[in-house]
């Protein structure tokens, strides 16, 4: 498919004054020098695991600012990867800084952690369904009689191994978990992911939003040191509800891409790839949503760079 149909949509980034290391279901990465590297937010959305031939647009400027409030407002609790170099500084051709504006970002160089740290403040999605069977979520015994999208106990922290693009994340055991990070790493993460999950709840609530789950990405540096990466309480990354529509025995509209799931699935689509193509007002109310969360979260409208 093109490059870009308008400069307010990239389905995907075309930076030849880099190498390319790899394109994700969203981000494009390219390798600066030894310790940067230079992530371009697309407009690519994946659901069921595929992604769609319809960018959604701003939606990678959106998702990288959402990112950027969260990072600076959860730097107490772990250092993050962002460099605060101009990603204009790194990309010397002049026609390809046109694909950068508030979608790109110069970040350290990590070693990504083999685990996604979910963390499960409400009972819902695969969650509720595996409740209902077991009484447990991810193996965690919970109490008898909740309800589907009811606020749990505490939150839990249940990680997932990384699958490779196309296939499904697995959840992992916490004894899993320690056997692939270590014991004390394993900790660490779970303890985390915890924290910024809880502040970050508590901040959206005062918004009007409930943060359901979300999964944190972690990496580390040479001496060992943690780092959260990738990006960081987004409606991609996150389950966002309106508080106000809340209702414990309902799942919630949510704010990411429920509306295009919705659609998806009346469409009669296997959800096996190719996906059909979105009609151009489903891409528009899906745009709508993310500018949304990001109204409602920062306070500020989104300015397009």
């Amino acid at each position: 498919f093109p490059s870009h149909d308008n400069l307010s949509s990239i389905i995907q980034s075309d930076i030849k004054s880099l190498p390319l290391l790899h394109r994700g279901k969203v981000r494009d990465i390219y390798d600066v020098d030894a310790e940067h590297l230079l992530l371009i937010a697309s407009d690519r959305l994946s659901a069921f695991d595929v992604i769609l031939p319809t960018p959604i647009p701003n939606k990678g400027a959106l998702l990288t600012q959402i990112s950027n409030f969260w990072f600076a407002r959860l730097g107490h609790v772990i250092p993050n990867h962002l460099t605060g170099i101009d990603p204009a500084s790194v990309v010397k051709d002049a026609g390809e800084r046109a694909q950068l504006g508030g979608r790109a970002l110069v970040v350290r160089k990590l070693k990504p952690l083999p685990i996604e740290a979910i963390v499960r403040g409400y009972l819902v999605g695969s969650g509720w369904k595996e409740y209902q069977q077991t009484g447990a979520v991810c193996g965690i015994p919970l109490p008898a009689g909740l309800r589907e999208a009811e606020k749990l106990p505490q939150a839990l922290f249940t990680p997932s191994s990384k699958a490779a693009v196309g296939d499904h994340d697995e959840n992992i055991s916490l004894a899993r978990c320690a056997e692939l990070l270590g014991e004390p790493l394993a900790q660490q993460v779970a303890q985390v992911s915890l924290q910024l999950y809880r502040e970050a709840a508590e901040y959206a609530l005062t918004r009007g939003i409930i943060i359901a789950d979300t999964k944190f990405e972690f990496g580390l540096d040479a001496q060992g040191k943690l780092y959260l990466i990738d990006e960081v309480l987004t409606p991609d990354s996150s389950r966002f509800w309106p508080a106000d529509h809340y209702q414990v025995g309902k799942n919630p509209p949510s704010y990411d891409k429920q509306y295009v799931r919705d659609w998806l699935e009346a469409s009669g689509w296997n959800k096996q790839a190719p996906a059909p193509v979105l009609p151009a007002e489903v891409a528009a109310k899906t745009s709508e949503k993310y500018h949304e969360a990001y109204r409602q979260l920062t306070g500020q409208q989104f300015h397009a760079e």
